[in-house]
């Protein structure tokens, strides 16, 4: 049961994540900083990207993936098109994995120490749940401030 909600919210903000990089009207403010904006929205896309990749794909998929966290932050001018299908592929990987996960995986202890201590992966799952809304907080607030004409 709970991995069907967090499967409807992650579908839901990952969406939305969609949904605002198309929105930026020039492209080039994807990647504006400026003054106490430290992150641009793309590399907040792309961290948001490499962050459900690592923790959901490949730690509960079994998927693959390899992060690589500081190209995350350090990419500049990645196309807008990129971003999108980047999104698309994670949320299918994080579908198809919450898909398989049980409740019995879900009550259990989550397989990598990230946080403080130990927790279940429905803790971290809401935590990686919490982290994707914020972020896109970040973006919406980024865009409405920086996308110039």
């Amino acid at each position: 049961m709970l991995n069907q909600i967090l499967k409807k919210l992650f579908s839901r903000d990952l969406h939305k994540l969609k949904t605002e990089i198309e929105s930026y009207q020039n492209e080039a403010s994807l990647w504006i900083i400026d003054q106490s904006i430290a992150n641009s929205a793309g590399n907040l896309c792309l961290h948001l990207i490499g962050n459900l990749n690592t923790y959901i794909g490949a730690a509960l998929g079994n998927s693959g993936y390899i992060r690589n966290r500081d190209l995350e932050f350090s990419l500049k001018d990645v196309p807008r098109e990129e971003l999108l299908i980047k999104i698309d592929a994670t949320v299918d990987i994080v579908n198809q994995t919450l898909d398989k996960i049980t409740t019995e995986e879900l009550e259990a202890e989550y397989p990598l120490l990230v946080l403080e201590g130990k927790t279940s992966t429905a803790y971290f799952l809401t935590h990686l749940a919490t982290h994707l809304a914020y972020h896109l907080g970040q973006i919406n607030y980024h865009r409405r401030l920086l996308d110039v004409n």
